[in-house]
This record gives C-alpha cells, structure tokens and sequence, in this order.
C-alpha cells in the first residue's frame, strides 16, 4: 500500500497500516528506510502514542535499543553493520513476542530476517517537499 502526500498531521494513516499488517501476528518486524530526517522515528513515535504510552519514542542511535511498554522494541542501526548486529545478540532479540521497528534496515538483515523464518514489513519513506510517501509492503 502506498500512501502519498503524508503530513505530520496525517501520520496516522500510516500507523493505522502499520497496525493492519502487523496484526494478529505475536512477533513482527517493521523494517524502516528512508533518507536522513525522512521520519522514521516520528512514524515511531506516532505508533507509540496511538497505544497509549506516555513515554515519548526517541532514536535510539547510540544506545542501539529501546524497549516501550506493551512489547515495542525500537532498534537504530545507522552506524552499525549487519554483522555489529548479529554480535550484539539484535537478532536474538527479534524472537521475542512484539513489534520491533528497525531503523536503517538494509537488504542484508532483510534476507536474514527471511532465512530465518521472521515475520516483517517494509516502510519505504520517501521526502516530497514537506510532505511523505509511505509504502507498506508485507
């Protein structure tokens, strides 16, 4: 599903996806890809909010993980390699029952995520002016 011309304002249009095709699934990836400042952690913290957590979703960069109430994990691999991931124990962490956002995840944990059998969703970010293009591919 693509949906186009995305403001801060209509943000969760995109959660609600999110939600559709995570749904009825104990364990699940969402693998979040865009440019620099495109909102993959606004996108997060949306889907946060719209659960009712208080707490306030930040990128976790340099910590490499956040886990949020109700099994939200929240993962940013921008300066990591897939193999710093694999020996930090990351993937071991997917197993684990909830929704799990990865930031900056490349084709490399994709096909790992697929060998191994886990569940996932694509968002493919795209900036257009002050606005965004997601697209949900499950």
């Amino acid at each position: 599903m693509i949906l186009k011309d995305i403001t801060v304002e209509r943000l969760g249009e995109v959660v609600e996806c999110i939600k559709k095709v995570t749904k009825e699934k104990k364990s699940v990836c969402v693998l979040l890809r865009g440019n620099l400042a495109s909102g993959k952690t606004t996108l997060v913290n949306e889907f946060v909010k719209s659960l009712g957590i208080k707490e306030r979703a930040t990128s976790p960069t340099f910590s490499v993980q956040t886990i949020y109430d109700k099994n939200i994990y929240h993962y940013d691999i921008y300066n990591k390699s897939y193999e710093e991931f694999l020996s930090l124990g990351l993937l071991e962490e997917l197993e684990r029952e909830g929704i799990h956002f990865i930031e900056w995840a490349d084709d490399k944990l994709e096909n790992a995520l697929k060998k191994f059998g886990f569940d996932y969703v694509k968002v493919n970010i795209k900036i257009k002016d002050d606005k965004r293009e997601y697209e949900c591919i499950s």
